[in-house]
C-alpha cells in the first residue's frame, strides 16, 4: 500500500473574517506606509472599547437562552418551544434556566415572556406604541405565528438551532468591532428560510433577540447603541437577497470555471484597487503609479531605492501609453532583470513573472510546462509578453488596472493550487529562491512509499521502524522511508551463514558456536535439544544472573534495583529461565528503561532485540506487536514475546537470549569504532597527509637560476632604500625645524598642506613645538586628533579603513595581520579615534622606531618579506580615489 501525495495544498478557509485592527492596516500595509490619523484614530477608538465589548458579549452570552426563548415564544405557539433547544452543558449556576428565578422574574422551566398567541394580538400592536423607538418590533406582512405540533421536532430543533446561531454571530462581530461574520454567514438565508419555514417570522424573532439584549443595558447609552448596530446589521444582512456567485474562468473553454460565494468575497481583506484615468489628479496618478511599483517590484523602488522609471512614468501620466504596456515595460526594465530574473533559475522567474503581471501563481504543471519552453526560447521578453498579452490578463485588468494579488476570498482558487500559492503570496523573493511550484506538482503523481508511524524522515539509528522524530530545520519529505509494509529487513545471523532465518528456517534451536555471542544455560533442567554441547551449561548460578542483567537491561544494576525473590527462587528451581527472565522484563526497572520515556514503536523495537535476541523484521511484525501495546498493555506485551513459538524454538525453559541477529547497519556501525577493526573485515584504509605548511615549503617544479635570483629579491624596489630621515634635535635649527614640520604633515595628511590652512589650525601647536614646549611625537599626535585629520581620514572611512589608514600614517606600514586589526578595533569601537591614535604614538613600537623626536616614516627596510607587498601598496596608492582594504597576506610568486 501506497499514499500519494496530496500536492502540498494547505487547509484553506476563505471567510477571511475581519477585525478593526486588521482591516485599520490593511490599506496602510497594502501602501507600504505608516496608518495616518484616522487609521490610528479607529484604532484607539476600537482599544479604548475593548473592555466594553467584551462585557457586552459576555453579558449577551449569559443570557443567551433567555433572549432566544423570547424570540422563540413570539413566533411558535402550542407548547415550550426551549425544549428543542439543543444546549451545551453549562457549569453555571446563573447561565442554567433550571436554577431559580431570572433577572425578569419569569418562571425558568418554561422561560415564557409573551403570550403563545400574541403574534397578530391587538393588545400587541397597543404595546408597540408605547415603546422607544429602539424596542418596538415591526411586523411583517404576512407575518403568523408557527403552530409546534404542525410544524415538526426536527424543524422545531433546526429553527432554535439557528437563532442561537445568528445570536452568537452578534456577538462575535461585536468583539471583532466588524460585521463581516454577519454578512458572510447571514446573507442569503432568507431565500433557504422561505423554503423551509418562514422569513417574516425570522425577522420578528431577530427583533425581539435585540429588544430582550437591549433592556439588560438600560443604564448604559454606549452599550445600547453597539448592540442596535450590529442587530441591525443582521437583520438588513438576512432582509437583503442572496448575491451570485462569483466566477473565475479558466485558460481554456473545454475547462469548468471555477465558483467562490460572493459573501466571501465581500467579506475577505479589502484591497484597494488601482485604475489610470485620464481625468485623474496628478497626487492621484503618483499613488498608482506607486501602486504598480508595489506589485511588480514588491516594493516601492522610489522609497527603497531612491529610483523611478521617469521617463515611462511620464508618458502614462500624459496618456501616451495605458497602464498596461507601463508593466510590460518595467518587467522588462533592467531593473526588473537584476532583481527577479538573473539570480533565479527559470522555473522559479516563471512564478515570480506569474505573481507579479498576473497576480496568481501557475495553476498546473501542464501551464508551467508551456510557459517553461517560452522563457526557455525567447528569455524574460518573450515571457512577459506571453503574460501580459493573454486573454486572462485582459479579463481581469484590462487596460487600465493595475494588477494586484489574487488570493483567498478574492476570487475563487483551484484547490492543487492552495498551498503553494499562499507560499508564493507570503514570501519575499530574494529570501525564497527555492523553486515550489516543479517540486510540489512532481510530488502530485509520484505515489511515495509508506512513512514512519511518527514522521516521515529516514531513522538516524539503526533502528530503522523505531519511529524518531525529524529534525525541525529539515523537511522530511525530500527523504522519505524506503520501508512499506510489506518490506523484510534484511538481519544478519551471528553464527554460521548456513543456519541463517532465511537458507534455513529451521535452524532457530541452533547455537551460534564460537563465531556469535557468547550463550548461557542455566544447568537445571536436562536438555531435549539435539545437537547441544555440554560446553553452554553454566553451574554458576551467580554469574548466570549477572549475565541475565547485562542480557535484559543492557548493563550491570544496582544492589537496590536487583530482584532478589526471583534471583531465589531461580537458585531453588522454583521458576525457570524464561520466567525469570519474565519477571526481569516485567519489573519497573526495565518498565521505566524501555517503556516510560520512549513511544511504542521504539519501545517494542528495544524489547524485541532484548528479549528475542534480533531486531523486528519490518512494519508488518511492528503493526502486530503495536495492536498488542494498544489493546493491553506492557505487560501483555512482554507475555507475547516471552511465550511465544519463536522463543521457545530458540531458547526454550533454560537458554539466556542471546543476540541472535542484527542489521547490516548496526554491523557496520560496530565495526567503524577505533580498536574494533578485525583484520580480515571491513579494514580501515587511512590516507597519510602531508601538513599544508609541508606542501608550501615543497618546490614543485624545476627552478632556474634566474628564476631564484627573483624569489630571493622578491618584492624589493628601489622604494626600499629610504629616503632622508627628518629628526629634530636642534630647536634653533629653524630650515631643520620647518622641514621637519613639513614632513610630518606630508606623513600624517598625505599632502603639503596650504599655508593658510597651517595658519588656521596648526599654528599653535608650530609654535609649541619651536619653542620646546612639546616633542615630535605630541607634535605628531596632535595632528591625529585634529579636526581636519578626523575629516579626511575618520568620518568617511568604516572602522577597518581608519585602522590601515592610521598604521599607514603613524607607523609607516600596512596591519600587520588580523589581530592587530581586532585589536585596534576593539579600542576604535569603545574609546574612539583619540584613544586608537594614542595607542599607536604610545606603543613599544613608536618608541623604538622613532622616539620622540623623528617624524614617522615608509619603514620598507624594515618590515618582514610578508608584510612588504601590502605596505607597498598602501603608499602608492591614493586614499581618496581606492576604498579596498588591505588585508595582510602573502601570496606566492609564479614561475617566471
Amino acid at each position: 500500500m501506497t499514499i500519494t501525495a496530496s500536492g502540498g495544498s494547505s487547509l484553506a478557509r476563505p471567510q477571511l473574517y475581519q477585525t478593526v485592527p486588521t482591516s485599520a492596516i490593511a490599506q496602510a500595509e497594502q501602501q507600504d506606509r505608516f496608518p495616518d490619523m484616522r487609521e490610528l484614530g479607529e484604532l484607539k477608538a476600537f482599544f479604548d472599547s475593548g473592555n466594553k465589548r467584551i462585557a457586552i458579549a459576555q453579558t449577551i452570552s449569559q443570557n443567551a437562552e433567555i433572549i432566544v426563548s423570547r424570540a422563540a415564544n413570539r413566533i411558535f405557539t402550542g407548547g415550550s418551544p426551549m425544549s428543542f433547544l439543543e444546549k451545551p452543558p453549562s457549569d453555571d449556576a446563573e447561565m442554567s434556566p433550571a436554577s431559580g428565578t431570572t433577572s425578569e422574574g419569569a418562571d425558568p422551566g418554561t422561560l415564557t415572556f409573551v403570550e403563545s398567541g400574541g403574534g397578530n394580538s391587538v393588545l400587541d400592536s397597543i404595546k408597540n406604541l408605547f415603546l422607544s423607538t429602539g424596542n418596538k418590533i415591526e411586523t411583517p406582512t404576512g407575518f403568523r405565528t408557527i403552530p409546534i405540533s404542525k410544524y415538526g421536532p426536527r424543524n422545531m430543533q433546526k429553527s432554535l438551532r439557528d437563532l442561537s446561531w445568528m445570536l452568537r454571530y452578534v456577538t462575535y462581530a461585536i468583539v471583532a468591532g466588524d460585521p463581516n461574520i454577519i454578512t458572510v454567514n447571514v446573507r442569503g438565508l432568507r431565500e433557504i428560510i422561505e423554503n423551509a419555514c418562514s422569513s417574516a417570522a425570522t425577522i420578528v424573532a431577530i427583533q425581539e433577540m435585540k429588544v430582550a439584549a437591549r433592556k439588560y443595558f438600560a443604564t448604559d447609552e454606549d452599550a445600547i447603541a453597539l448592540v442596535s448596530e450590529y442587530f441591525d446589521v443582521a437583520l438588513t444582512e438576512f432582509k437583503a437577497p442572496l448575491p451570485s456567485d462569483k466566477l473565475r474562468q479558466r485558460e481554456s473553454a473545454d475547462q469548468q470555471g471555477l465558483q467562490l460565494p460572493q459573501s466571501y468575497f465581500n467579506a475577505a481583506e479589502r484591497r484597494q484597487k488601482f485604475v489610470m484615468k485620464p481625468g485623474l489628479s496628478a497626487l492621484e496618478k503618483g499613488a498608482i503609479i506607486k501602486a504598480a511599483y508595489r506589485q511588480i517590484f514588491e516594493r516601492d523602488i522610489t522609497r527603497a531605492y531612491s529610483q523611478s522609471i521617469s521617463y515611462l512614468e511620464s508618458q502614462v501620466k500624459n496618456g501616451d501609453i495605458s497602464m498596461k504596456e507601463f508593466v510590460r515595460r518595467l518587467a522588462k526594465s533592467p531593473l526588473y532583470r537584476k532583481q527577479f530574473f538573473e539570480p533565479f533559475i527559470n522555473s522559479r522567474a516563471l512564478e515570480l513573472a506569474f505573481r507579479h503581471i498576473l497576480g496568481r501563481g501557475p495553476s498546473s504543471r501542464e501551464e508551467v510546462q508551456s510557459y517553461f519552453a517560452i522563457v526557455s526560447a525567447g528569455g524574460l521578453g518573450a515571457l512577459v509578453d506571453a503574460l501580459v498579452d493573454s486573454q486572462e490578463y485582459s479579463d481581469y485588468f484590462g487596460e487600465e488596472t493595475v494588477p494586484y494579488l489574487r488570493g483567498l476570498g478574492q476570487e475563487a482558487q483551484e484547490c492543487r493550487n492552495w498551498g503553494m500559492q499562499q507560499d508564493l503570496f507570503n514570501y519575499s523573493a530574494p529570501f525564497r529562491k527555492v523553486p515550489q511550484f516543479i517540486t510540489t506538482f512532481a510530488k502530485y503523481e509520484q505515489p511515495l512509499p509508506d512513512q514512519h508511524v511518527y514522521g516521515a524522515g529516514n531513522d538516524p539509528l539503526e533502528i530503522q521502524f523505531g519511529a524518531i522524530f525529524p529534525k525541525e530545520t529539515r523537511n522530511p519529505n525530500t527523504r522519505p522511508s524506503p520501508f512499506g509494509k510489506d518490506t523484510r529487513r534484511i538481519l544478519i545471523h551471528r553464527g554460521p551463514a548456513t543456519n541463517s532465518q532465511v537458507s534455513n528456517p529451521g535452524a532457530r534451536g541452533e547455537f551460534p558456536g564460537s563465531l556469535g555471542a557468547s550463550v548461557f544455560r542455566l544447568d537445571q533442567l536436562p536438555t531435549g535439544k539435539k545437537g547441544v554441547s555440554v560446553k553452554y551449561s553454566e553451574s554458576s548460578t551467580q554469574k548466570f544472573l549477572n549475565a541475565a542483567y547485562r542480557q535484559v537491561f543492557g548493563r550491570e544494576l544496582y544492589a537496590g534495583q536487583r530482584l532478589t525473590v526471583a534471583e531465589i527462587k531461580l537458585e531453588n528451581g522454583d521458576i525457570t529461565v524464561r520466567e525469570f527472565i519474565k519477571a526481569l522484563a516485567k519489573s519497573e526497572v526495565f518498565r521505566s528503561l524501555y517503556w516510560s520515556s520512549m513511544y511504542v514503536c521504539k519501545s517494542v523495537e528495544y524489547i524485541h532485540r532484548r528479549l528475542l535476541g534480533r531486531p523486528t523484521y519490518g512494519r508488518q511484525e511492528i503493526n502486530a506487536y503495536f495492536d498488542i501495546c494498544a489493546k493491553q498493555g506492557f505487560y501483555a506485551l512482554i507475555d507475547a514475546i516471552v511465550d511465544s513459538q519463536e522463543y521457545t524454538e530458540a531458547f526454550g525453559e533454560d537458554t539466556l537470549p542471546y543476540e541472535r541477529y542484527v542489521t547490516p547497519a548496526g554491523m557496520q556501525m560496530r565495526m567503524a569504532r577505533p580498536g574494533a577493526l578485525k583484520p580480515d573485515f571491513a579494514t580501515q584504509v587511512t590516507a597519510e597527509t602531508t601538513p599544508r605548511f609541508i606542501e608550501l615549503g615543497q618546490v614543485a617544479a624545476n627552478r632556474t637560476a634566474p628564476d631564484v635570483n627573483f624569489r630571493v629579491n622578491q618584492g624589493v624596489t628601489a622604494q626600499r632604500q629610504q629616503t632622508k630621515v627628518f629628526k629634530l634635535t636642534n630647536l634653533n635649527d629653524k630650515v631643520a625645524l620647518k622641514n621637519a614640520i613639513a614632513a610630518a604633515y606630508r606623513q600624517i595628511f598625505e599632502r603639503d598642506l596650504a599655508p593658510y590652512v597651517i595658519q588656521t589650525q596648526f599654528t599653535a601647536l608650530e609654535s609649541k613645538l619651536g619653542n620646546g614646549e612639546i616633542t615630535v611625537k605630541e607634535f605628531i599626535e596632535g595632528l591625529g586628533r585634529s579636526e581636519l585629520y578626523l575629516k579626511e581620514f575618520y568620518t568617511p572611512y568604516p572602522n577597518t579603513k581608519v585602522i590601515e589608514l592610521g598604521t599607514k600614517h603613524f607607523l609607516g606600514r600596512a596591519p600587520l595581520n588580523q589581530k592587530e586589526i581586532q585589536t585596534y578595533n576593539q579600542i576604535l569601537a569603545t574609546q574612539g579615534i583619540s584613544a586608537f591614535i594614542g595607542a599607536m604614538v604610545n606603543g613599544m613600537e613608536y618608541l623604538q622606531l622613532f622616539g620622540e623626536d623623528t617624524v614617522p616614516y615608509r619603514r620598507f627596510p624594515t618590515l618582514p618579506a610578508a608584510n612588504f607587498p601590502n605596505t607597498e601598496k598602501l603608499y602608492n596608492k591614493l586614499t581618496k580615489q581606492d576604498s579596498e582594504v588591505v588585508v595582510p597576506s602573502f601570496e606566492p610568486v609564479g614561475i617566471r
